[in-house]
């Protein structure tokens, strides 16, 4: 999915400041926004940065937010270590995770490294949910948990509203 520029100021609005190094619109919400970006694995001043999928939506990240509060990143730490099938899962996400940046660019500083953990930690469930939710169900066993807890966000409708001027400016007066 390609960058439009009323995407980028969507997800300027959703971080609160200007987004770095989009690649890609990852995964459109519900509701047609950008909900994750796929980012170049290095920042345009040459800062390597492993988090390919980057989870824009305010929303979303709350929801997760609440989750990592109740303790389920300690426990799904927990499980991985005493379920052989969900830890093969879960490195093969990593893998997968992996794949896709290096299918962006090659930056050695970060090689063997993805994000939120992978291969064998439960660090970060946003990364988790923005790596299942652009590389589609069963990629990301665990990211795929998160969203399933989630529910869905985009229901009530764009997270955030890009004023019409600027979609005029724009010619996307039609989103």
């Amino acid at each position: 999915m390609s960058v439009e520029p009323h995407d980028e100021r969507v997800v300027r609005e959703q971080l609160g400041r200007p987004a770095r190094a989009i690649h890609a619109v990852g995964h459109r919400c519900t509701c047609g926004a950008p909900d994750v970006v796929t980012t170049e694995p290095r920042l345009p001043n040459g800062t390597p940065f492993p988090t390919t999928y980057y989870l824009t939506c305010p929303r979303a990240a709350s929801r997760i937010g609440t989750l990592e509060g109740s303790g389920l990143m300690r426990e799904m730490q927990d499980r991985l270590g005493e379920d052989p099938t969900l830890a093969q899962a879960y490195a093969a996400a990593h893998r997968a995770y992996l794949a896709d940046r290096a299918a962006l660019g090659d930056v050695p500083e970060i090689d063997g490294i993805s994000a939120g953990g992978m291969p064998d930690r439960v660090k970060c469930l946003h990364v988790l949910a923005g790596h299942a939710l652009a590389a589609g169900p069963g990629v990301n066993p665990l990211g795929d948990e998160v969203l399933a807890l989630l529910g869905d966000w985009g229901a009530e409708g764009p997270c955030v509203v890009v004023p019409e001027d600027e979609r005029d400016a724009a010619g996307r007066d039609d989103d």
